[in-house]
């Protein structure tokens, strides 16, 4: 009986009835018998009445049930399938690239709100670095990570800095840095830069990557920076969205990228986890759900997964998210 409401409700975000339920679903018993079945389960916690409705709408209790108990995992089409290796496998190797598309293509297929956090660099080991004229006032540095991965960074210098004095600058940098985890390298710098032997606009150069290196070769910034959201339309033309007060709690959230991220981060070990409604700690996440799961590349680990209402068809959900992080895993 948990598992018509929910599916009733899921499909027409309607409170379900008992000749609702007799007429979509084959129980093979009576209406009547179905909202005795229905009173008792309200009764228990796992049904609630919304203000007079006749009909009842699952509580987070009954969704907890029916994930863990009663959900069929679904697989996705063909289709969805297609259109996750498309939108991942477009050439380019930055992590954040790939992250942005992932929580895009998520998004999209579930019609929730997409979310992704970049793995901690802190054990990351720098294969190599490359210094990329950018413009009069900025370089880019870009972090070759040992297995593939890259990831991309400015840094801010003075107006006029020779550009020939990029590759012998790198050089340097590498032959000081490569080999090293992103955390040894803030920690250490200082001390294996020193005596480098560069003169000139190079030596102003270097300094900056010396004073800056907690930033620079940052492992896991402790703000919001990180976090990679889908576009946020679609979930907002969910029902559960059309009271202003709603819509408010959504775009507090998606406007404070630090509450997802302190979210996220806690969600360890592998498999996918499914936190519903009540169950966040933090208050403003109590009226969404939350689906998520690993993935991991050459020691590097992130989350990424949807967020949305609590009623959500879980089963396609979990699936996505499922196989989206496993082509991750690869594809990074």
């Amino acid at each position: 009986m948990i598992e018509a409401v929910i599916h009733a409700y899921v499909e027409t975000a309607e409170p379900a009835g008992s000749r609702t339920i007799a007429k979509r679903f084959n129980l093979g018993i009576s209406a009547a018998t179905i909202r005795n079945t229905m009173s008792d389960l309200e009764e228990r916690g796992y049904l609630y009445h919304p203000h007079t409705s006749a009909g009842r709408i699952p509580t987070d209790l009954a969704y907890r049930v029916y994930v863990n108990s009663l959900m069929s995992r679904m697989l996705p089409t063909t289709d969805e399938l297609d259109t996750l290796r498309r939108e991942l496998v477009d050439g380019r190797s930055a992590i954040e690239d790939i992250l942005r598309k992932a929580a895009q293509v998520l998004g999209v297929l579930t019609s929730e709100l997409g979310v992704a956090v970049a793995p901690s660099f802190d054990s990351a080991i720098l294969d190599r670095l490359e210094l990329v004229h950018a413009s009069s006032e900025r370089i880019l540095m870009v972090l070759l990570i040992r297995g593939g991965v890259a990831r991309t960074i400015f840094v801010e210098v003075k107006s006029g800095f020779p550009r020939d004095a990029l590759p012998s600058l790198a050089a340097v940098l590498n032959e000081r840095l490569s080999g090293l985890t992103l955390a040894e390298i803030r920690n250490t710098v200082r001390e294996r830069l020193r005596d480098a032997n560069v003169e000139g606009a190079k030596t102003e150069l270097l300094n900056i990557f010396i004073e800056e290196a907690d930033q620079l070769f940052q492992g896991d910034p402790n703000d919001g920076s990180g976090v990679l959201l889908s576009s946020a339309q679609m979930l907002a033309e969910q029902p559960e969205f059309s009271s202003n007060e709603k819509m408010r709690e959504l775009l507090e959230i998606t406007e404070q990228p630090h509450v997802l991220k302190n979210a996220l981060q806690r969600r360890h070990g592998l498999g996918v986890r499914v936190t519903i409604g009540e169950e966040h700690q933090n208050p403003k996440l109590r009226g969404f759900t939350l689906i998520t799961s690993r993935y991991e590349s050459n020691g590097l680990t992130g989350v990424l997964g949807v967020m949305g209402p609590t009623r959500m068809p879980y089963d396609k959900v979990v699936a996505l998210v499922e196989n989206t992080s496993r082509l991750l895993t690869d594809f990074i």
